[in-house]
């Protein structure tokens, strides 16, 4: 049976436009509230001017990949992004106007201004047509989706839980020992050498037309603050101009403004942006090391305070390689090799599970919005959406 679609509606006759009218400069490292800019990662701020259920959208970005994000509670906003909301909560769900525009972003990355930067006016905006099935199947889709968020959720708080335990094990057993530069301090057979004896900066700088426009791009909007976990990259095909290649297993450390702690692990190979520095282990025996090092709040620290610029602070590997790393005898770096390359092990594994759960849902949300799959007669618990 081929169902009809859903009726639809101008967006401009369902919901209200705000923007914040904050600069993007507001971000702060350990802000009490979220900071939505039109990046793709939300940061943190030291105010709030909105406390509300809403969808967040990027007005503008270089490459027309807008960001979009669903919210409940206080936080601020970024001058160029729209606070979106329902004028009726009965006839269109928040939730369901976030999955409702997220299937449309390819549709306002086509039909978006401006050259060298990409722009969604409210004219454009206004004009937008949205399927609007019965409030009830709304909600019910929205839980459908919702589903796949509370999975990749659970997985990133097990991720979280890994890398904290990977922390601590690396601070107990390594990094309390560069307290002091006293080498009398280190245990028989342990040494102090600097970051640069055991670890280096790949660059090796190619122009993003000279690759499959296919190939795996990681910008520094992908990779996640304070995790090791990266599951979210684009592809050559967005970008422009020169980039950095790296190789599976290879640590992506963010050097613009330090203080957000990017640090990752490549799970494939690809290009990145100059803006981070690809460093790689001099010999295998060193990686956990060398990963555990780069990603301490030791190492970030160490980053923050030597970085040079002050509205857009840069990290200097120059002077990075310096900071002391305390290697252990070759049976106690054995043992702590195994025991955080397991940690590594689950968290990638995490991590993939996270990529594929994001691509399933990807491919539901269109089959749902266009009624494909129908939910009507389903028996869907939709807790808090009701």
């Amino acid at each position: 049976m081929i169902l009809s679609r859903w009726q639809t509606e101008k967006l401009g006759t369902l919901v209200s436009f705000k923007t914040g009218k904050l600069d993007s400069n507001a971000a702060t490292s350990h802000g009490a509230y979220p900071f939505f800019t039109c990046s793709r990662e939300t940061y943190r701020t030291d105010t709030f001017s909105f406390d509300t259920e809403c969808v967040l959208l990027a007005g503008n970005n270089a490459n027309g990949i807008y960001p979009i994000k669903f919210f409940k509670g206080k936080f601020d906003a970024y001058q160029r992004t729209y606070v979106i909301q329902s004028l009726n909560t009965e006839r269109l769900n928040n939730r369901f106007l976030y999955y409702a525009l997220q299937f449309q972003l390819d549709h306002l990355r086509r039909i978006s201004t401006g050259s060298a930067t990409k722009f969604l006016t409210l004219t454009i905006l206004n004009d937008l047509s949205i399927p609007l099935p019965p409030i009830k199947t709304q909600q019910k889709i929205s839980a459908f989706i919702s589903a796949y968020d509370d999975l990749i959720e659970n997985n990133t708080n097990r991720i979280r839980i890994l890398e904290d335990a990977l922390r601590i094990f690396y601070h107990k057993r390594i990094a309390k020992e560069i307290a002091s530069s006293s080498q009398i301090n280190v245990p028989d057979g342990w040494n102090i050498k600097s970051l640069g004896e055991i670890a280096y900066e790949s660059r090796r700088s190619i122009n993003i037309s000279q690759i499959d426009p296919n190939t795996a791009y990681v910008g520094l909007e992908h990779i996640p603050r304070r995790s090791i976990a990266l599951y979210d990259w684009g592809s050559a095909k967005d970008v422009q101009s020169m980039k950095l290649r790296f190789d599976k297993g290879d640590i992506l450390f963010g050097k613009i403004r330090p203080y957000f702690h990017k640090v990752s692990i490549a799970p494939i190979a690809g290009v990145c942006s100059s803006d981070a520095i690809v460093i790689k282990p001099k010999k295998p025996e060193h990686y956990a090391l060398t990963l555990c090092c780069v990603s301490s709040d030791e190492f970030i620290l160490e980053a923050t305070q030597t970085s040079q610029g002050t509205k857009m602070p840069r990290a200097n590997w120059d002077v990075l390689k310096k900071f002391p790393v305390v290697v252990p005898s070759q049976p106690s770096l054995s043992r702590f090799n195994n025991i955080i390359m397991d940690f590594v092990a689950q968290i990638e594994n995490l991590s993939m599970k996270n990529r594929l759960l994001r691509q399933t849902r990807d491919l539901v949300i269109p089959k749902l919005i266009l009624r494909e799959i129908d939910v009507s007669d389903l028996e869907i618990v939709m807790g808090e959406l009701n």
